[in-house]
């Protein structure tokens, strides 16, 4: 009878790989480049965010004032008495604070809503190849590469009372208005601020939305149109129900950008914007560098920031819920 013998394995080698086997027992050796390269990531979001955030948080805890300003370790510690000030719709501080949160709710949600119905407008229009669709593109898209600062400043000089553009066409040219009204000031400043976010903003809507479109196939729309479904029709089953995924993003990162917008009331008011377009971000900074009285506006920043989680979080689980069901 023959009989077969099995090689011996050749020592130190991993048998049928001929590479070296390491000793039994241990484990292979991560390489450190991964962290190395993550390293300057993770110190910079420590600076800038984190570390801010917990020393914003302590801050809050304290009745940080002028008087305290350059020790802070004399400041008294008193607990949630800011928090319990803040939000406190019976006293001047809450009272403000509320009238300023609704303020922005309502700034937010018209500043979101035209924002996207706008991007979403000019990127079906601009879906189809035609003649010059890449200026109208580059055009659309300018406001927002200009730099934040630059596009504020110019519409300052247009909503001027006396030399302003805005009330020269108004007036002078249409004559839609008797009379040159003030935007900067009074219950204008509201409807300014309005016009400068969404100017800003619905460009990156158009680009989230102009991407999203990119991604849905023309069988669809050739299939709808074999069906008969017209324009309308289209729109509705396919190209909105396509675009969900890049709405649900699109729309909250608009809510967190325009709810903590900053700039815009600060530099088209020059930081002390009317009662009418006091928006919170804003408020917060005048509560703060203004008065001197740090603890308070930390103490409405914090309460700001568990408020946005609040809204994000729930916002998630309910289109979660929704995709599930779905």
């Amino acid at each position: 009878m023959a009989t077969t013998t099995t090689p011996a394995a050749t020592p130190g080698r991993t048998k049928g790989t001929g590479k070296p086997a390491g000793p039994p027992g241990r484990r292979p050796r991560r390489s450190l480049l991964p962290y190395l390269l993550l390293a300057p990531a993770v110190v910079l979001e420590l600076a800038i965010h984190v570390i801010p955030m917990l020393v914003g948080a302590w801050m809050s805890l304290l009745e940080l004032t002028q008087f305290h300003i350059r020790d802070w370790s004399g400041a008294p510690f008193v607990g949630l008495d800011n928090y319990r000030v803040v939000l406190d719709v019976n006293s001047a501080a809450g009272a403000e604070l509320l009238r300023s949160f609704r303020v922005t709710v309502i700034y937010t949600v018209l500043s979101v809503g035209l924002s996207w119905v706008l991007g979403t407008t000019a990127a079906v229009l601009l879906q189809r190849p035609f003649r010059g669709r890449a200026v109208l593109r580059a055009l659309f898209l300018t406001p927002y590469a200009l730099p934040v600062y630059t596009a504020v400043i110019t519409w300052t000089f247009l909503f001027q009372r006396d030399t302003g553009l805005v009330n020269h066409v108004l007036v002078d040219q249409l004559n839609l208005l008797d009379d040159r009204p003030f935007w900067l000031i009074g219950d204008n400043s509201f409807v300014a601020l309005l016009i400068v976010s969404i100017w800003r903003t619905w460009p990156f809507a158009f680009l989230c939305i102009m991407a999203g479109l990119q991604n849905i196939p023309d069988e669809l729309y050739e299939a709808a149109a074999m069906d008969g479904a017209g324009f309308w029709r289209r729109l509705r089953a396919v190209t909105l129900p396509m675009l969900r995924p890049v709405n649900l993003v699109l729309l909250l990162v608009l809510f967190l950008w325009t709810f903590n917008d900053f700039n815009t009331p600060y530099v088209l008011f020059g930081g002390s914007a009317p009662a009418e377009a006091d928006l919170i971000s804003l408020h917060i900074y005048r509560s703060s560098f203004q008065t001197w009285d740090f603890g308070t506006g930390s103490a409405m920043s914090v309460a700001l920031l568990l408020f946005l989680l609040l809204v994000t979080a729930g916002y998630l689980l309910l289109t979660n819920r929704r995709r599930n069901d779905a």
